[in-house]
């Protein structure tokens, strides 16, 4: 199997991981039992993944965790907005 292939493959369903929290906080504009750190250093931790590859010319690995930061993004804003709310 191409590694590259493999590499956005197994970066893609790690990518979507968040999806079903972030759509469950969506729908019920609850956001309560998230904790903001987390999203920080999963942030963060993530930020440094697409810089490294950008670095190493890596398309795998700067577009699934680009995709990741943008996911964990919009959750860490929910969290913000909904719990302001509540």
């Amino acid at each position: 199997m191409n590694t590259e292939l493999l590499g956005l493959i197994a970066g893609g369903i790690t990518s979507i991981a968040m999806m079903p929290q972030l759509i469950k906080v969506i729908k019920e504009k609850n956001a309560k039992d998230i904790s903001v750190m987390m999203l920080l250093v999963l942030i963060t931790g993530l930020s440094l993944w697409v810089w490294y590859g950008v670095l190493q010319d890596e398309l795998p690995i700067i577009l699934s965790n680009g995709f990741s930061v943008l996911v964990n993004l919009t959750l860490l804003i929910c969290c913000i907005i909904f719990k302001k709310k509540n």
